[in-house]
This record gives C-alpha cells, sequence and structure tokens, in this order.
C-alpha cells in the first residue's frame, strides 16, 4: 500500500518512513544525535526529495522524534539545564540566518556540503585521535553509565556540574559561539545541529558523552521548532517554493524516531563509553567523505 505526499511529491508505504525514522533515532540518540543529519541525504538522494522543504520536513522529524528521548534523559538525572540553555541561546539565531541562506542564496547545497563536510572531518579526527591516545574501559553494564548529574551554581559565562565524583566546567561563551555557527548548519540543512554539537562537547571541551547527550537532544529539538515556524513564515512569503515541510512525511519519520530515540536513550547507559565514540566517529567519517567527494565528483 503506498500513500501520495504531494509536497515532497513521493510515493511511499507509509510504513518505510517510519522504519527509517526508527533506526537512525535508536542508534544516533546514544551520542546526542536525533538522526536528521543522516535523513537528509536518505531523502535527498534515495527519495529525490532535494527542494527547500526537505530542510524543514527534517526538522519536523526532530520535532516529533525528540521529545522522547529528552524526558528519559531527564528521568535519568542526565539533563544539565545550563548547557541546554547555552546551546539553545547560541543556536536560535543561526537557525533563521540559516533558512534565509537556505531559501534565498543557497537553493544548490554543493558548496556548503563541502564547508560541512570539512568541519565533521575536522571533528572527526579530533575524536579518533582522543579514541587511540587514551585507553578507555570497555566494559558495558549500568556501572558504566549510572551516575546522575549534579548541577553546580552556574552563571552566564560557565557550566558547571559533577558527574561520577568528578567536577566539570566549560565556558558558556564558546558553547554559545560554536552553537551560532552550529545553528546555521542547522538552519540551511535542518539537521538541528547534534551531529556536529556533541562531538565538539566530547573532543573539544572534554566531556562525558553520557552528560552531553541530553543537552544536545534538547538544544536541537528547540531549534528545530523556530526553524520550522520560521520555514513556514518564508513559504507564505515565497509561495512559488517548495518551502513548508512536508508535514504528513515527517510525522512519519518522526514517529519511528520518537520510538527509536526512547529506546536508544534508555540502552545508552549500558553500552561503553568508548563504543559511542567509535560510533560517532564512524558516522562522522561516512557523512564527511559523502559530501566532500560528492562535491568534486
Amino acid at each position: 500500500m503506498e500513500i501520495f505526499f504531494p509536497v515532497s511529491e513521493l510515493s511511499l508505504n507509509p510504513f518505510f518512513p517510519i522504519v527509517i525514522g526508527f533506526v537512525l533515532a535508536f542508534f544516533c540518540s546514544m551520542g546526542g544525535i536525533s538522526g536528521a543529519f543522516l535523513l537528509l541525504p536518505v531523502q535527498m538522494s534515495f527519495l529525490g526529495f532535494t527542494s527547500p522543504s526537505v530542510s524543514a520536513t527534517n526538522q519536523l522529524y526532530n520535532i516529533v522524534a525528540i521529545p522522547s528521548g529528552v524526558w528519559r534523559f531527564y528521568k535519568e538525572g542526565r539533563l544539565i539545564p545550563p548547557l541546554v540553555k547555552a546551546v539553545v541561546i547560541g543556536t536560535l539565531p543561526g537557525v533563521f540566518i540559516g533558512a534565509i541562506i537556505r531559501v534565498y542564496y543557497m537553493p544548490d547545497p554543493d558548496l556548503f556540503k563541502l564547508f560541512v563536510g570539512c568541519v565533521l572531518l575536522y571533528i572527526g579526527i579530533r575524536m579518533l585521535r582522543d579514541l587511540l591516545a587514551k585507553k578507555q574501559a570497555s566494559t558495558g553494564g549500568g556501572a558504566q553509565g549510572s551516575g546522575r548529574v549534579e548541577v553546580l551554581p552556574s552563571g552566564f559565562f560557565e557550566v558547571r556540574f559533577i558527574f561520577r565524583e568528578k567536577e566539570y566546567h566549560v565556558g558558556a561563551a564558546g558553547i554559545m559561539a560554536l552553537s551560532g555557527i552550529v545553528g546555521i548548519i542547522g538552519g540551511i540543512y535542518g539537521i538541528g545541529g547534534g551531529a556536529i554539537i556533541a562531538p565538539f562537547f566530547v573532543s573539544v571541551f572534554g566531556l562525558p558523552v553520557y552528560t552531553v547527550a541530553g543537552a544536545a537532544l534538547m538544544g536541537t529539538f528547540i531549534t528545530s521548532v523556530a526553524g520550522v515556524i520560521f520555514y513556514q513564515i518564508l513559504a507564505l512569503m515565497n509561495p512559488e517554493q517548495a518551502i513548508s515541510p512536508d508535514w504528513l512525511l515527517g510525522i512519519l519519520f518522526g514517529i519511528g524516531g520518537f520510538i527509536g530515540m526512547y529506546l536508544g536513550a534508555r540502552t545508552q547507559k549500558f553500552v561503553p563509553e568508548r563504543w559511542i565514540k567509535w560510533g560517532l566517529c564512524l558516522v562522522i567519517a561516512w557523512t564527511a567523505g559523502n559530501y566532500i567527494l560528492g562535491y568534486f565528483f
């Protein structure tokens, strides 16, 4: 049984986007990634959905899929409000700028894909270097990630918390600056930004992946809501272009993602941190290689 999606002009079995959303969300949510940055290539390369509305559809997927994962991280005491606040403050302006660039200045995303690929390649190299340099415990089980995060008094310029008896502190200004750049990328492609923010938290700021996943997902959710609203406004201003999200397709992707996100967040604490980092490296390497090689070939 197939149904027709008028915005994307696709005819698909409705279970197909649900399964795709579930698989991507389950594995990506363990590292604080919604899976939208992989969903975009699926839509563009395999489904042929390439109009600007694909970016808005991707962000709609985030809105439907992410709440279950965020709720799970919150219940387990692994959501850090000051970190979320810094991410959102930095990302929101970038999302608006990115949406404008996507609609008015970048209908052909190849050049920007090259830039994104280079950024992801840099992050992947940093994470790979850290993994090869440090011998980390690789045993699973609840002890590996069962600790709750104790949030310490944090000002506007610093985020502080304790995790497994170790205190972490990071400058909020650096997070906001990074989030602003990520917001522009997310606004253009609808990736939310978790694919870039989460690895940067781990490799550059030195934060444990168990503590940043919830904040990255929450930041992605809030900025995706803003992105979808702004894309809808741009669609009203430019009725000749396909800009607004394909609501039915995005919701079906999101339903699968909602289930996958919850199960992925629930499973994360039983998976060794080193395994999650290796998984992120592989995903980043594949995406970066695809973007860079795709630009030249």
